[in-house]
C-alpha cells in the first residue's frame, strides 16, 4: 500500500489525536472515513441533493440520514389526529418516505364509534364515562425502489404530485 504524507498544524494536532484514538490508533482509517464522507456529501450537494435528518420511531425518535430533494408534503387531519408526509428522492433514483403522526386520540366505551364520525357527534352525549386512548407521536420512514411502488405508501394527491415531478432534473444548467 503506498504512503501518503499530510502535513498537519500545530493547531490541528489535537484534532488529528483525537480522531485517530477514536479509530482505535489507525489515523489512515479515519482519514478514509472522513474523506468518503465529504466526497458523498459533496458529490450530491453539486448535483442538487441535500443531506437529510429525520427522526424516526416514537417521539423523540432515532436519527436517520441520507442525500435526497424534497419531492412533495402532504398534511391531513384524521379522526385521531394529523398525518404528514414527506416524499424525498435519492440520489440512487429511490423514493425516501416520512410519514409523522401527532399523538392518536382513539374513543374508548360505549359510542366509541359515534365519535370517529366527526364533532357533531359529541352534541348532547356528555357522559361522564368517557375514555380515551393515546398513542405517542411517531415517524415512520419507508424505502419505495420504484414509483409504482411509492403509490402504495402515500395518498393518491401527493403521488400524482410526486409523479409528476420525478422525471424533472434536480439541477437544469441554464446557458445564459
Amino acid at each position: 500500500m503506498p504512503n501518503k504524507t499530510i502535513y498537519v498544524s500545530d493547531d490541528d494536532m489535537p484534532l488529528y489525536r483525537k480522531a485517530q484514538e477514536l479509530a482505535g490508533g489507525n489515523l489512515s482509517a479515519a482519514i478514509s472515513i472522513a474523506l468518503r464522507r465529504y466526497v458523498e456529501i459533496e458529490q450530491g450537494r453539486q448535483e442538487g441533493y441535500d443531506e437529510i435528518v429525520v427522526r424516526v420511531g416514537p417521539r423523540p425518535g432515532r436519527k436517520q440520514r441520507f442525500t435526497g430533494v424534497l419531492f412533495g408534503e402532504m398534511t391531513r387531519s384524521t379522526n385521531q389526529g394529523m398525518e404528514t408526509y414527506r416524499v424525498y428522492g435519492t440520489r440512487k433514483g429511490k423514493y425516501v418516505v416520512l410519514l409523522e403522526r401527532t399523538e392518536q386520540w382513539k374513543m374508548q366505551g360505549p359510542d366509541a364509534e359515534k365519535y370517529e364520525s366527526g364533532w357533531r357527534a359529541w352534541v348532547g352525549n356528555w357522559s361522564s364515562n368517557q375514555a380515551w386512548t393515546v398513542s405517542p407521536a411517531e415517524s415512520i420512514l419507508r424505502v419505495a425502489e420504484t414509483l409504482d411502488e411509492l403509490r402504495e405508501l402515500v395518498p393518491p394527491e401527493l403521488y400524482d404530485m410526486v409523479a409528476a415531478s420525478a422525471d424533472q432534473p434536480v439541477i437544469e444548467d441554464l446557458d445564459l
